[in-house]
C-alpha cells in the first residue's frame, strides 16, 4: 500500500497530470508524468512523488481490475523514491495487462519511465534479477542424494 502522502486521489489531480503532463505507452500499460507540481507554490518546498492509477472495465471483471492494481501500485511503490521530487504519475492500464504477470508489467513501467527521462539505465533497488539456469545444465528434481 503507497502512504497516503504518496497517492494522486483528487479527481482534479489525476486531471492536471493527463492534460499538462507527458505520455509514454506501452503494450500494457501508459504513464502520464508531470514533473513539477503546478498546485505548490513557487516558494514552497517540492512534495515527494506521488502516483495514481487508472484501471477501467476494459481490463475486467473486479477480481482481475484489483489484481492488477494491486500489482501496480507494488511496482510504482519500490520506484517513487527513485523518481524527482514533486513528480507525479498516472499509470493507467490497458486490457493486456490483464494476462500480463508481474515482471511484464514491471518492464513496461521501467521502459514507459525511461522514456519519460525519470528513470535510469539500471534496475530500481527493489527489483533484483532472478539467477537463471543455463540452458544445457541439467533439471535439478531437488533430489539431494
Amino acid at each position: 500500500m503507497l502512504p497516503a502522502a504518496a497517492r494522486l486521489r483528487r479527481s482534479e489531480d489525476f486531471r492536471v497530470v493527463l492534460r499538462r503532463g507527458s505520455r509514454a505507452g506501452r503494450r500494457r500499460l501508459v504513464v502520464h508524468a508531470l514533473t513539477t507540481d503546478p498546485s505548490a507554490a513557487a516558494d514552497a518546498v517540492p512534495s515527494a512523488a506521488r502516483a495514481g492509477f487508472v484501471v477501467s472495465k476494459a481490463v475486467g471483471n473486479s477480481v482481475v481490475r484489483h489484481r492488477v492494481s494491486r500489482r501496480l501500485r507494488h511496482l510504482v511503490s519500490a520506484r517513487l523514491g527513485t523518481l524527482p521530487a514533486g513528480t507525479s504519475l498516472v499509470v493507467r492500464a490497458l486490457p493486456p495487462s490483464s494476462t500480463a504477470s508481474s515482471a511484464e508489467l514491471g518492464s513496461d513501467l521501467d521502459a514507459a519511465l525511461r522514456r519519460l527521462g525519470l528513470l535510469s539505465s539500471r534496475r530500481p533497488a527493489g527489483d533484483v534479477p532472478r539467477p537463471t539456469r543455463p540452458a544445457d545444465a541439467a533439471p535439478d528434481h531437488g533430489s539431494a542424494v
